[in-house]
């Protein structure tokens, strides 16, 4: 073999290499090319050793994949750091720029819900057309109350866990065509409602406010939340503005997908007090308390860290080195 031109061949990918290797930071295009790059040096290494062994080149190459190796390792301490950029910047500002969308859902829905109830309360006879007595006190007197010790408090937490994520991605997969998140709101606000109604006319509006409010408030802001981000993304290919509507979808989408992922930790906090806080022996104003308190460290959350982000410039989508190579689009 000849050394020289082996060794001119692939002295770029080996200059390459050196130079990821003593970079800080490294994106995930980055990341990636690192360990390719890294496998190709490594059978340079072999081939050498091997064919036309020399001693300088061998211990260069040799020290070269320990500084890679090294450095790809060292690749977790740069995951952590994005998931706290993600936590601190990126999810919280992705919620404070759809602000509107998802407050506006959330006061629609609690206008919606005040009137159900109202009309309910002043009609009596829609309360019979939807169960018959027996239904109603069973209701009232029993299953409202049982359901949240019913299962074991672990089974139960991941159980609601999984329900409210799986209803909050459909909100945010299916908010591209608008009627369908539109439809899922709706029938959770009605249901609510209505359950709501049969207990403050039977009496136990107390018991019914002490069980769903713990959960109940940031619970339903998440799902308003995700109801938010799906019409937000209904509304980028309708009317995209300045950007093609490729464009926009691609942000938004990002960015909801991001929002998607924050909603996974927030739901488990819900179903985490859904299961121990709800149906525990705390005096009732101790587990609404809770309740209220993880609704206001989310719009503490929401209003201070998501503003100072988005202020700073960011959007909630990924980094502009990360986007990949968009192909130019006629307009």
């Amino acid at each position: 073999m000849d050394l020289d031109a082996y060794v001119d061949a692939h002295r770029p990918t080996w200059e390459r290499l050196e130079v990821l290797s003593k970079q800080r930071s490294l994106t995930g295009a980055e990341a990636d090319e690192i360990l390719d790059s890294y496998q190709r040096v490594a059978t340079h290494l072999s081939v050498i050793r091997s064919t036309a062994p020399d001693a300088s080149l061998v211990g260069y190459l040799s020290a070269l994949l320990a500084r890679a190796r090294s450095r790809a390792a060292g690749s977790r301490a740069s995951a952590w750091s994005d998931v706290g950029r993600f936590l601190a910047r990126s999810f919280p500002a992705a919620l404070y720029r759809m602000r509107w969308w998802w407050l506006s859902v959330m006061g629609a829905s609690t206008v919606s819900a005040i009137v159900i109830v109202w009309w309910m309360l002043e009609h009596p006879r829609i309360e019979s057309s939807l169960a018959s007595p027996a239904e109603i006190d069973q209701l009232v007197n029993n299953d409202f109350e049982s359901y949240y010790s019913e299962y074991a408090a672990s089974s139960f937490a991941f159980r609601v866990w999984t329900n409210n994520f799986w209803l909050s991605a459909l909100c945010i997969a299916f908010g591209v065509f608008c009627i369908p998140v539109i439809y899922m709101i709706y029938s959770n606000v009605l249901n609510l409602a209505i359950v709501a109604a049969v207990m403050i006319n039977h009496g136990r509006g107390d018991l019914f406010f002490g069980l769903i409010t713990p959960h109940g408030l940031l619970e339903l802001t998440c799902l308003f939340v995700a109801a938010g981000v799906g019409l937000r993304l209904f509304w980028a290919w309708v009317s995209p503005g300045a950007r093609t509507r490729v464009q926009a979808l691609g942000e938004e989408g990002r960015a909801a997908l991001g929002v998607a992922l924050g909603l996974v930790l927030l739901l488990l906090v819900c179903g985490l007090i859904e299961a121990f806080v709800t149906p525990s022996g705390l005096p009732t104003w101790a587990r609404v308390g809770i309740g209220i308190t993880a609704e206001v460290v989310f719009f503490v959350y929401v209003f201070t860290l998501g503003r100072w982000a988005h202020n700073a410039g960011e959007t909630g989508d990924v980094d502009e080195s990360e986007r990949g190579f968009v192909a130019p689009v006629v307009g």
